[in-house]
């Protein structure tokens, strides 16, 4: 197990809001979009399995630059041959900076707009049994500023985490604790530390499974929360399975959750599809 830590100072018919902006409840989305409360920050975050970007890369810029996240969860990005080109690549070409992953994080990748301030940054890989795949983890404190100016705290600092689980069920279970173990340890970091978590990531198993069941004990499902959108992410052309999922913590409002499935290309792009969420995080006074 290695770590690398780091600190740092056109649309079709159905258009998916803008973050921050008075929304509608569609599709089965919760109802509890409308204008975020007074002292929370809206932002949307995008999970996506890219399949080391071996598929149409031009459709797969397309669909997350159409989903306009504020930050991205990546599994399998590029690890292999001019993987840090490959990555900054998607970066540029999707609207994003790199935040942190790549190939010491197991392909975790991070990504996130320029208003996304690292605080701080570690990149881990996950215990595996010989001959299988290595998984990691990708994690940041990130501060995200609110629109506006206002005397109520304008600044959600939160823990957002990119994972990628075994394909084998045993290895997978201990992994989830090993995941939970680093962001209990990162989220009480003096000085940096946050009780608002994000994870999200491709946990190759259904919400019934053991390792899934773990990750929504300990947090929320996402989806669950506020369905909107499709609810397969498996696989892309013909999707009939969710095995990917965004959580969160008790006190983030989840506005709505899915697979952005009007969207042009998502069968091309990548064997999975993606899920989208917009949340609201409390907001605090910036240091």
């Amino acid at each position: 197990m290695s770590t690398t830590p780091e600190f740092a100072g056109g649309m079709t018919d159905e258009v998916i809001p803008p973050a921050g902006a008075a929304v509608r409840a569609t599709g089965g989305a919760a109802a509890s979009a409308g204008e975020p409360a007074a002292g929370t920050v809206e932002l949307r975050v995008l999970s996506y399995n890219i399949r080391s970007m071996r598929d149409d890369t031009q459709a797969l810029f397309q669909v997350i630059r159409e989903c306009d996240p504020d930050v991205v969860c990546i599994q399998e990005a590029p690890r292999f041959f001019r993987w840090r080109t490959k990555c900054a690549w998607l970066a540029h070409e999707s609207g994003l900076v790199v935040l942190t992953g790549g190939r010491a994080a197991g392909a975790m990748l991070l990504l996130g707009s320029l208003r996304t301030k690292v605080v701080y940054a570690e990149n881990r890989k996950l215990t595996k049994r010989p001959g299988l795949q290595q998984r990691g983890l990708a994690v940041a404190i990130i501060d995200l500023p609110g629109p506006g100016q206002t005397p109520l705290p304008t600044t959600a600092r939160l823990c957002l985490a990119s994972i990628h689980l075994s394909l084998l069920t045993t290895e997978r279970r201990e992994q989830v604790d090993e995941v939970l173990g680093h962001l209990d340890r990162v989220v009480s970091l003096p000085g940096v530390g946050t009780p608002h978590v994000i994870v999200a990531g491709d946990i190759n198993e259904r919400p019934t499974g053991e390792s899934w069941r773990a990750l929504a004990t300990r947090f929320r499902d996402a989806y669950l929360a506020a369905p909107w959108g499709g609810e397969f992410t498996s696989n892309a052309k013909h999707p009939y399975k969710r095995i990917d999922g965004i959580f969160v913590s008790d006190q983030i409002e989840v506005v709505r959750c899915g697979v952005p499935e009007h969207l042009p290309g998502l069968d091309v792009a990548s064997d999975h599809r993606p899920v989208l969420a917009t949340v609201r995080v409390p907001a605090q006074q910036p240091a």
